[in-house]
């Protein structure tokens, strides 16, 4: 069996792509400032077809290595990594991919050339075999956690699809997906979703949405009790209700209490966007006593060990 019955399915390989017109260089967009988050954009969406969720499969990092521009892909579940190698090897996912690059960048049409490794395994040799495939995509665990710039891409395109949908008073189909959830129902923390400000230990801060720093902080000095800060968080959040801390649990065992911890706030962020305040994140650590950690994250320079 690849995997036991208590553990979690995971993967990982990369995608080779190149760029079969000469004036098209995808690295070369890729490290473009101002084009970066349109082939990223592209990106995301295409491999959100291949798999039928925006979820189905992470990128953890973007190489650039000329000609080629490399994704390395991480798969939780094995339904999701056969749906992208069906759509593969069909095809399906070259065409989406230049289709979404075409609009992502307004340009002419952008032929590619792709390849797919696991490891040392070109997979392009045995798609045929797709338990083959399967048995080299779960060998190769993923190496690394997710880029902080893949991170600030996600958010960014978040940002401008609520943008977008606002400006337009019509939401973007592409992105029919990555609409918010509402609250599932009203909570005792409903109150700090919309205030300017928040009280404390007797002083008032401003309310705002969690910052890349907050989050890294938290990751790094909640320790242990990510769980029972994300059970806190969890009864005005959809997206952390049960099971969702147990299997962060189980599927970010192997990286350690930063990961679980970061991957815990990480959906927590994603799932309320611009309701993901400080002010919910600072009444959760109170409430579970973590009042150094609180104070670290509001700047208020605590060496106390928050673990």
């Amino acid at each position: 069996k690849m995997a036991g019955s208590s553990t979690p399915w995971i993967g990982s390989a990369y995608l080779f792509l190149q760029s079969t017109c000469k004036t098209i260089a995808l690295p070369s967009l890729y490290e473009s400032s101002q084009k970066k988050p349109s082939v990223f954009k592209a990106l995301k969406l295409a491999l959100a077809d291949s798999t039928g969720s925006m979820n189905g499969v992470d990128m953890l990092k973007v190489h650039c290595s000329h000609p080629h521009l490399i994704v390395q892909l991480k798969f939780c579940k094995q339904e999701n990594c056969r749906r992208f190698l069906r759509s593969y090897r069909e095809g399906a996912l070259q065409k989406s991919l230049q289709s979404h690059l075409q609009l992502s960048l307004a340009t002419a049409p952008v032929p590619l050339e792709m390849e797919l490794k696991a490891g040392s395994e070109h997979l392009d040799n045995m798609l045929k075999d797709e338990e083959r495939c399967l048995e080299c995509i779960y060998r190769e665990k993923p190496d690394r956690l997710r880029d902080e710039e893949i991170m600030e891409l996600e958010e960014c395109l978040k940002s401008l699809t609520i943008h977008q949908s606002i400006n337009n008073n019509v939401a973007v189909k592409d992105y029919a997906a990555m609409k918010l959830p509402s609250l599932p129902y009203p909570s005792q923390d409903s109150s700090l979703l919309t205030q300017a400000t928040f009280s404390f230990q007797g002083q008032h801060f401003d309310n705002r949405t969690i910052t890349l720093d907050d989050h890294q902080k938290f990751a790094k000095l909640v320790s242990k009790k990510w769980k029972q800060v994300g059970r806190s968080l969890q009864r005005s959040c959809r997206a952390l209700r049960d099971p969702v801390i147990d299997n962060l649990a189980l599927e970010y065992d192997r990286e350690g209490l930063y990961e679980q911890a970061y991957q815990m706030l990480l959906r927590f962020i994603q799932s309320e966007g611009k309701k993901a305040t400080i002010a919910r994140l600072i009444s959760a650590l109170e409430e579970n006593g973590l009042i150094s950690l609180a104070e670290e994250i509001l700047g208020l320079h605590s060496n106390e060990d928050c673990s």
